[in-house]
């Protein structure tokens, strides 16, 4: 197998016209930009003194792990013979704050529901398992990606 490169561009938009002279006195607004894409507006998350309606990091990398796992999962199911006709996820993660100001994401939980048309609802666990083995970003991470999971079969 080869390796794969990917490239962003990611340009702070916050000077409000004195750079960052005080903590409070700019804007955390970014801008990512990829070739061939839109771009992604961001920011950090209010309580951090960002802009709430603009994506912050922590949620990019919870919709970057929801993603994969969706993509990885619905790779498995059709190799397995499960049809899949819809999955939604509602993802949420857990940032723990140091008193020195870092921190670190401590887990997140993906809450996959999925209709399926074909196949064993009982084989489900196990794709999402061979789902979470397989997704890369998820294995990137050091901290617990959880899976909460409903699945329903659905008449074609």
């Amino acid at each position: 197998m080869r390796d794969h490169q990917f490239a962003v561009s990611v340009e702070w938009e916050g000077n409000l016209g004195t750079g960052t002279s005080g903590y409070k006195d700019y804007s955390r607004d970014t801008r990512v930009t990829a070739a061939h894409k839109k771009d992604l507006v961001g920011s950090a998350d209010k309580s951090f003194h960002g802009d709430e309606s603009r994506w912050n990091p922590e949620e990019l990398l919870i919709a970057a792990l929801s993603q994969c796992h969706l993509l990885s999962f619905l790779h498995v199911a059709a190799s397995a013979g499960v049809v899949v006709e819809s999955y939604a996820d509602d993802a949420t993660g857990t940032l723990a704050v140091t008193g020195e100001g870092g921190g670190n994401m401590v887990e997140v939980i993906l809450r996959p529901r999925i209709a399926i048309s074909q196949g064993d609802v009982d084989a489900i666990p196990g794709l999402h398992r061979r789902a979470s083995e397989l997704c890369f970003i998820a294995n990137s991470v050091n901290f617990p990606v959880l899976h909460e999971p409903v699945t329903v079969k659905v008449s074609q």
